[in-house]
């Protein structure tokens, strides 16, 4: 018998959860982004705002609508704990398909917060 077994067994053993994990909450942001030179903007959702925004102004994205221009800039970025918060919230807007309705979120970020509090 080894030395060392026989001493290893004298541990306390302590329980550990079997199948379970933990998983960091990872936040994300919803961003829009204005370009002045084609006076678009441009709704999206990442872990990681300014490392997205250097992606758009150097065409990272080559069929992504962002490399129509190469000024572009937060307008608004706002963070959520939930991956899924951050898409719904992307989607809705872009399914709204309307300036005037990106300018009002601009405007007042908290219909954001309405949009998601009738989420269902």
């Amino acid at each position: 018998m080894c030395p060392w077994f026989d001493s290893w067994r004298h541990h306390k053993k302590t329980l550990q959860p079997q199948g379970f994990f933990v998983f960091k909450q990872m936040t994300h942001f919803l961003y829009i982004l204005y370009s002045k030179a084609i006076d678009r903007y441009y709704v999206g959702e990442t872990p990681n705002l300014y490392v997205r925004l250097e992606q758009h102004n150097r065409h990272h994205f080559k069929k992504n609508f962002t490399k129509a221009a190469e000024d572009w800039e937060i307008v608004l970025s706002k963070k959520y704990l939930s991956k899924d918060d951050a898409l719904y919230l992307e989607w809705f807007i872009k399914r709204m398909k309307s300036k005037k309705f990106v300018q009002k979120v601009i405007a007042e970020p908290k219909i954001l917060d309405d949009i998601l509090s009738k989420k269902e």
